[in-house]
């Protein structure tokens, strides 16, 4: 909790920062980079070039601090922040790091604006944040049986094989043999040296096999480069890693993974969001459950549909389910409404289940505020972003 000093110095200066926010994180980044070059390897240069990580970072900061009486909002959103640094191998003691160089970016920005006693009002609450991430991380390395700052395990690509028009798998076995355990819905981050960047970069990617395969499993869209290094790595793994070559693996992470309960199940995806909803179809194929489900999709075209033959054989080994698919461009071969998704046009929809949605932001924003405005309870729809999410989404 915050200290009576600095609470009404953070309420007084929320405006301030939230209008400056980009700005002093673009600066912060700029800064800890131009001290620290080598924690560019931690970082999605991507989402550095195009602002997407100063923006999200900007949101964090200030979310947090906004929303620091109300745990309901906190609490998701740093579980899924301390996933994603989990699977990054972020450090405790690069929290020092960060909260040095984003103090100094406050004050360089700001100027005069920040004084002592708002710079150390926002210190305050840097730290509160941090430790509680660090608290957060500490107790998932625990679970997936990690030291935070270890080396990475080496792993052979035993496959690969394209399964739409612009995705392949990989399946990685452990060189040292070991069966690394996740949950359907959670990802894995693979570290690949870019030469065009001059630096290694590390990636996350929804692992699409079953826990108890021998192999971990993972799904790679080719994303289209930019000018800057969007989808070097993506272009990597899809044209010159081969069976046979070496990955560098991190813990498998991610707080987008299945409830307990009976309750009917509701699996909305779009584009690659498929991948995570697809390892939760496939565990209730292999369980035969008899739960009431829906899997709903929308994509462009059949072609793009990631892993569709496997979607089918799961939703045909399922008694109570349904696949409800929408496309943008006609296909006679498969079972398809066309345009937009629109759940309204989906027969019975359970809406006392569990929703689980995966797809771009505004495409989940707009099957959440659906739901909602159903009568979908806000702690029954669950979702998954990739890349840098908004604090607060949706």
């Amino acid at each position: 909790m915050l200290s009576q000093e600095a609470l009404p110095l953070i309420q007084a200066t929320l405006p301030v920062v939230k209008e400056y926010g980009e700005q002093i994180t673009r600066h912060f980044y700029q800064r800890m980079f131009l001290h620290h070059p080598e924690l560019k390897n931690l970082f999605n240069m991507g989402n550095q070039s195009s602002g997407e990580q100063a923006q999200a970072l900007a949101g964090s900061i200030y979310g947090y601090a906004a929303n620091l009486d109300q745990p309901e909002v906190l609490n998701p959103i740093m579980n899924r922040i301390a996933h994603k640094h989990v699977s990054l191998g972020i450090a405790p003691n690069q929290y020092t790091i960060v909260g040095r160089h984003l103090m100094a970016a406050i004050a360089e920005v700001l100027g005069e604006a920040a004084t002592p006693a708002i710079l150390e009002a926002w210190d305050e609450a840097y730290w509160l944040m941090a430790t509680d991430l660090v608290a957060r991380e500490a107790r998932i390395y625990q679970d997936v049986t990690w030291e935070a700052g270890q080396d990475w395990l080496t792993a052979e690509v035993v496959n690969k094989e394209a399964v739409a028009a612009d995705v392949i798998s990989l399946s990685l076995r452990p060189q040292d043999g070991r069966r690394i355990p996740f949950m359907p819905g959670q990802y894995l981050s693979v570290a690949l040296e870019v030469p065009a960047l001059g630096l290694t970069q590390r990636r996350q990617y929804s692992l699409t096999g079953l826990p108890e395969e021998d192999e971990l499993r993972i799904s790679v869209k080719r994303e289209q480069p930019g000018q800057g290094p969007a989808g070097r790595v993506s272009a990597l793994l899809h044209d010159a890693v081969k069976p046979g070559d070496t990955l560098r693996i991190g813990p498998p992470a991610g707080d987008f993974v299945l409830g307990v309960g009976s309750a009917p199940l509701v699996l909305i995806s779009a584009g690659i969001g498929i991948t995570p909803v697809l390892s939760m179809l496939r565990q209730q194929a292999a369980a035969s459950s008899p739960r009431q489900l829906v899997f709903a999709h929308a994509n462009r075209a059949a072609r793009h549909i990631a892993h569709l033959d496997e979607v089918t054989t799961a939703l045909q080994r399922l008694p109570n389910a349904r696949f409800a698919l929408w496309l943008e461009e006609p296909d006679q071969s498969v079972d398809a409404r066309s345009g937009r998704m629109a759940l309204e046009a989906i027969p019975a929809l359970p809406l006392d289940g569990d929703f689980y949605l995966c797809g771009p932001l505004p495409f989940m924003h707009e099957q959440r505020q659906w739901l909602l405005a159903h009568g979908v309870p806000a702690d029954a729809i669950h979702y998954e972003a990739f890349g840098p999410d908004v604090f607060g989404h949706g």
